[in-house]
């Protein structure tokens, strides 16, 4: 477990429930900002065409200054034009619309089809959180794509941030499933806050379509296709917008939802001479979930997240303008809702239109609520992800 205590003012540092030990508080003091020297070690953006590299210089490198905030300022989202019913799926499995929506909640669905990648889904979400936020694409200093379904095996964070012009930055995967978006939002404020970096965009976008039985009416109900992004920027202590934080991860729950690898026989008959070879091709699994044990999981675990963030933050559940959760099930959605008693009027959903989206959710449905105005600036949202691994956490942050 890890729990995040930003660089603000000095204040008590607060444990998750799963943290051994007395809490270490984090004492700063104001110091001036230092410009740093030139680094001969630093590198620059490059680019290959026709396999000759080209350089840019890259963006000026911030000095690291005790006390620096972070801020969301920017939101964008994008779906697939396929959009799948329950009715659909009635014709598929033995299921109904009403059975599906007095379960989940879920009325519709997005999938990839024709063209469509996940990779274009997460440039044009990208490209519109940047466009809100009103920086442009080489001021981006680094973007993070939370996905555990990228097009390529080895990641999709290089091309994502080629394809929406953001030739300046650095950036990598980071694969968490449903939890994917808070973990990289919690990154990304680590990395500005620790110096160096002024405007961050952090991507969650899956495509679990790609890995649903879709003969199976207890998973393929469930999930759809969907990218989402925010920018988050560097700012003063005083303008800090993301208030607390609270991280934890228990592989002992990893039998309850997973994608497993599995191992084909090899394609070659032949040992050619050498013993155990040649290795047995991979492959993977479609999704396999116990819905009761997730659900009893969530409802437990991401109260208790919520509360510890809120601690981190110094805030009182009162002070909670929106709760925003991943969106997996209406029922995971209200009984959490319950336990931190916020009214449902306070709490943000679209899981009817579009279903468990995983990395996706928490920004698809946030950018949702800002362009529609419900959202608004400086309104405190209390946001938590949770799913596979075991992996869950909670950010307190404030619009804009």
């Amino acid at each position: 477990m890890v729990a995040a205590s930003g660089l603000a003012p000095p204040r008590a540092a607060a444990l998750c429930p799963r943290t051994r030990g007395a809490p270490r508080p984090v004492l700063l003091r104001s110091v001036q900002p230092v410009a740093l020297p030139p680094s001969r070690l630093r590198c620059c953006a490059s680019s290959m065409d026709d396999g000759a590299v080209s350089a840019a210089a890259s963006n000026p490198i911030i000095p690291r200054v005790a006390g620096m905030g972070a801020k969301l300022v920017g939101c964008g989202s994008a779906i697939p034009s396929l959009s799948v019913s329950n009715d659909d799926l009635s014709k598929i499995v033995e299921t109904s619309d009403d059975w599906i929506t007095a379960r989940t909640g879920i009325r519709h669905r997005r999938v990839l089809s024709g063209d469509e990648t996940l990779g274009g889904l997460s440039i044009q979400a990208a490209q519109k959180a940047l466009e809100m936020a009103q920086v442009t694409a080489d001021e981006v200093d680094l973007v993070l794509l939370c996905t555990s379904t990228p097009d390529d095996l080895f990641g999709g964070a290089a091309q994502v941030l080629t394809g929406a012009g953001c030739t300046k930055a650095f950036g990598f995967d980071i694969t968490a499933a449903c939890s994917g978006f808070i973990v990289g939002l919690i990154t990304a404020t680590r990395f500005i806050k620790g110096g160096g970096i002024r405007n961050a965009l952090v991507i969650g976008a899956d495509a679990l379509s790609k890995f649903v039985d879709w003969t199976d009416r207890g998973t393929c109900i469930l999930f759809g296709d969907a990218a989402g992004a925010v920018v988050v920027q560097a700012c003063s202590a005083d303008e800090d917008g993301m208030l607390g934080f609270c991280i934890q991860s228990d592989g002992n729950g990893q039998k309850h939802l997973n994608a497993r690898t599995l191992n084909d026989e090899s394609i070659l008959s032949k040992t050619n001479g050498v013993p155990g070879f040649p290795p047995r091709k991979a492959s993977y699994s479609c999704i396999e979930m116990n819905g009761k044990e997730v659900f009893r999981f969530a409802v437990r675990c991401v109260p208790q997240s919520i509360e510890k963030a809120l601690e981190e933050a110094h805030l009182p559940a009162s002070s909670i303008d929106w709760l925003l959760l991943h969106q997996a099930n209406q029922r995971i959605i209200d009984a959490a809702a319950s336990r931190l008693d916020i009214p449902s009027d306070k709490v943000i959903s679209n899981l009817a239109n579009y279903g468990n989206t995983s990395a996706a959710s928490i920004p698809l449905a946030l950018d949702e609520a800002v362009r529609s105005g419900k959202v608004k600036t400086g309104d405190i949202i209390a946001v938590s992800g949770f799913g596979a691994g075991l992996t869950w956490g909670s950010a307190i942050v404030r619009w804009g």
